[in-house]
Parts: structure tokens; C-alpha cells; sequence
């Protein structure tokens, strides 16, 4: 006869809670993708796992203010304040996109207390472009 699969999500097991606030995370990556219209803040682990995240669109900005650099200084606030929670000290910044928030997002990390190894530039360039259209025949 086979054994029976246990349930994780009973009580009696004792895994209830587990990955609530097991997480210490002492180093990790912050991504920071600034568009015109919005900024996204992510941070993860250095594996890649995502720990915690904002947008200028979740913080309350609506229409052309998302795209300000006070409301990518607000998320940029609102994703790091948990992680510093979590006990992270040092990370990574990726900055990519052309946006108004990149700068103002990374005065906001600066300002958080969090150590900087590096910070780079992670903004695609095409190094050809696209096939230009055919000339237009008369």
C-alpha cells in the first residue's frame, strides 16, 4: 500500500507561516526600469527572486504624473523600505529606460542607507536599428 502525500497547508504539519518573514536577505539587486510614462522598482535577490517591488503607478500617480521624478522617488521609498526590513545592507543597482525618474530613483536608494557596490546601465541599444522601408516607387 502506498503512503498517503502529506498536506501542506494543514495545520497539524506545521508549515503554516513558513516563508512569511523567514527570508534575510544581506545583499541583493535593485532594478530600476524608468520609462516616459512610469518607473518600476524591483528588488530581488541575487539569485534573481523577486523580494519586493513598486511603480509610481501603485504609489497613487495617475496619468502624465507617473512619469515625474517625485513619483519614481516615491516608489523607489516604498520598494526599498521593506527589504531594509529584511535586514539588506548592500546591493546592485541596474538602471535601464530613458525616463525623468532615473536619477531621482537613485537618489532615493542612496538616501535609504544602503551600501552601493556598483551601479550600471542597463539600457538596451540596437546596434543597427530596423530594416529602413522600401523606397516609394513613382
Amino acid at each position: 500500500m502506498t503512503k498517503p502525500i502529506p498536506r501542506i497547508g494543514l495545520r497539524r504539519n506545521g508549515r503554516i507561516g513558513l516563508r512569511k518573514n523567514g527570508r534575510r536577505i544581506s545583499k541583493g539587486v535593485i532594478h530600476v526600469q524608468a520609462s516616459f510614462n512610469n518607473t518600476i522598482v524591483t528588488v530581488t535577490d541575487v539569485w534573481g527572486r523577486v523580494v519586493s517591488w513598486s511603480s509610481a503607478g501603485t504609489c497613487g500617480f495617475r496619468g502624465a504624473r507617473r512619469g515625474t521624478p517625485f513619483a519614481a522617488q516615491t516608489a523607489a521609498g516604498n520598494a526599498i523600505r521593506t527589504v531594509v526590513d529584511q535586514g539588506m545592507q548592500r546591493a546592485e543597482v541596474m538602471i535601464k529606460g530613458p525616463g525623468l525618474g532615473r536619477d531621482a530613483a537613485l537618489r532615493a536608494i542612496r538616501r535609504s542607507g544602503i551600501l552601493l557596490s556598483f551601479v550600471r546601465d542597463v539600457t538596451p541599444m540596437s546596434h543597427n536599428g530596423c530594416r529602413p522601408p522600401k523606397k516609394r516607387r513613382v
